[in-house]
């Protein structure tokens, strides 16, 4: 059963919660990118529910189907790209499908795959987030009339990404190969241009240009000078 059916006339849309009443299941590894995703849906009135792998997203959709589903395309067991194949051939279907990446030239990919749209991180605009669900909506399920269009930025906890960097120190103390060297890199590299840590970015970027184990200490170097301090980020010029 869809959350949208039977919706209840009190949990119909309005136009300043054009969400409300529908449930967004993320599929996203990065805790710092699933809090925005959170925030942004408690300020548009949806429910939000997270799965870090395909595997947990799976498990959710054998209970239910979302609303929306919104799926990062580099997971750490696969790519977000089978999950929504999967889903727009599932009947029913889900009514929205958003990918999300930090590499621009994966929108060709989802949109290839199925997705009704893309979100390039950072997501940081709560009216975009809004809109690009919106727009895919049956007009009976948007709000009557104009609804506010919301200047407000996204700023995620940021604590959440200390818990991305803790993340992938504990992938690197579990040992590591080529493939595990690669998720990191696109891992790290999504999660820094997110949190606007660009001399991380760049570590994590080397790491998968180099394709070398020598990559890997300068990067675990930046990253245990953030979680030395209390906040992994106190802004937008982190060296």
């Amino acid at each position: 059963m869809s959350d949208l059916d039977g919706l209840a006339p009190q949990r119909a849309p309005t136009n300043s919660r054009p969400l409300l009443g529908m449930t967004v299941l993320a599929v996203e590894d990065s805790r710092y990118a699933s809090e925005a995703l959170r925030l942004m849906c408690l300020r548009s009135g949806a429910r939000i529910r997270r799965a870090d792998c395909l595997r947990s997203a799976r498990r959710h959709l054998q209970v239910y189907r979302p609303s929306v589903a919104i799926i990062d395309l580099g997971l750490p067991d696969g790519s977000g790209a089978e999950l929504i194949e999967d889903l727009d051939r599932a009947t029913p279907r889900v009514g929205v499908i958003i990918a999300t990446s930090g590499d621009a030239g994966a929108e060709a990919t989802a949109l290839r795959a199925g997705a009704d749209g893309f979100l390039l991180k950072p997501v940081e605009s709560l009216s975009t987030f809004q809109q690009q669900i919106l727009r895919h909506l049956p007009a009976d399920r948007r709000p009557n009339g104009p609804y506010a269009i919301s200047e407000e930025v996204i700023s995620p906890d940021p604590l959440a990404y200390r818990d991305d960097l803790e993340y992938v120190l504990n992938l690197l103390d579990n040992g590591y190969d080529a493939p595990v060297l690669a998720y990191i890199s696109q891992f790290l590299t999504g999660v820094a241009q997110s949190a606007f840590d660009g001399a991380l970015a760049e570590a994590a970027t080397k790491l998968a240009r180099d394709n070398g184990a020598e990559a890997v200490a300068p990067m675990v170097g930046l990253i245990e000078k953030r979680l030395e301090t209390r906040l992994a980020i106190s802004g937008r010029a982190l060296t």
